[in-house]
């Protein structure tokens, strides 16, 4: 249930499980990154809108379309028409969740701001909660769902890419991350200089801020559509995070060549021993052979993690853009 919001000089007292908090809001932002969620986008917007209403206090509500293949843009531009708090953004292509994320957190004009999926499973009604915890001395608030609903894979991949995001980002809520999040948008500011196409939203946040906390709240079943993360694109994302992020791979490979350094010692020191013990060499080609290629695949694990930093170089000496904003529904409005 939502707090029960009344405001008294941009105060706003939210009872939730029998307390009082008194919480200060100067105005609220929402970012949304859509991608193929032209059905889902009314009912959210709506639900969005009744939920901030009730608070009481400025708000904006930014959907950021990032390449829909359907009619996400044309339902935006319509919402935007319809609602003046409603500010669409077009990207030029498909550039990923967590860029778009960027694109709209950069474009946010209120002190606080809010970032939700376009597919329902995270309840609008929770933003009060968010916001609450918020108030409470933290810069970032995760709405960690009490149970996810995604099918199998897709869970066991969405728990390992946690796992490597709680390496990335160093903190112990990383195992609690989610799309939904209450941020204060003044940690922006940490990563406003950042210009790299891979992006991570709560890697970045780690550059400005260690007061993260989580709570739980509802995942509800996706209500229409299907989900445009599937497990493919869940670990393409967490490779990117721990290389884009960390030198963590660098290490492992380093670790990888010096134990296999000191297994190469001990079979030599082996080989010597039995030659003057017994007189003879060890012999077997399958030994030698097996011996080779633990050695080749150790070296070829090692130059591809290297190829993949060096790839993050290439990329950034090349500028690719982490976005590109085509049209605004400012634009149709002016």
């Amino acid at each position: 249930m939502p707090c029960a919001m009344t405001q008294t000089e941009e105060e706003t007292d939210c009872q939730a499980s029998g307390h009082t908090m008194r919480v200060s809001f100067s105005g609220i932002s929402v970012v949304v990154p859509v991608y193929n969620s032209a059905e889902s986008l009314p009912p959210l917007a709506d639900r969005l809108q009744a939920v901030l209403t009730a608070l009481a206090t400025p708000y904006e509500i930014i959907l950021v379309n990032d390449g829909s293949a359907d009619a996400s843009w044309s339902t935006i531009e319509s919402l935007s028409k319809a609602h003046a708090d409603i500010i669409g953004m077009n990207l030029l292509r498909n550039f990923g969740q967590h860029n778009a994320l960027l694109c709209g957190i950069r474009r946010a004009r209120f002190d606080k701001t809010i970032t939700i999926d376009d597919d329902l499973q995270h309840a609008p009604e929770d933003i009060p909660r968010l916001l609450q915890t918020l108030e409470a001395g933290y810069d970032v608030v995760y709405g960690s769902p009490e149970r996810e609903k995604h099918g199998l894979l897709r869970d066991m991949a969405s728990r390992i890419t946690k796992l490597v995001l709680q390496k990335s980002m160093g903190t112990e809520t990383a195992r609690q991350i989610s799309a939904f999040r209450a941020i204060r948008t003044h940690i922006r500011e940490s990563f406003s200089s950042y210009n790299n196409a891979f992006v991570s939203i709560d890697v970045l946040l780690t550059w400005g801020t260690r007061r993260f906390t989580a709570i739980r709240v509802h995942h509800a079943e996706r209500a229409m559509g299907q989900s445009n993360y599937t497990v493919g694109k869940l670990v393409v994302h967490a490779l990117n995070m721990i290389t884009g992020f960390s030198t963590l791979p660098l290490q492992l490979a380093s670790l990888t060549g010096f134990a296999f350094t000191l297994f190469g010692v001990f079979a030599l020191i082996f080989v010597l021993v039995r030659y003057m013990m017994a007189g003879g060499v060890v012999p077997g080609f399958a030994f030698l052979a097996s011996v080779i290629i633990i050695f080749s695949g150790a070296q070829l694990f090692a130059l591809g993690i290297m190829g993949e930093y060096i790839a993050r170089i290439h990329s950034g000496i090349t500028k690719r853009p982490m976005y590109v904003v085509s049209q605004t529904t400012d634009e149709v409005k002016a």
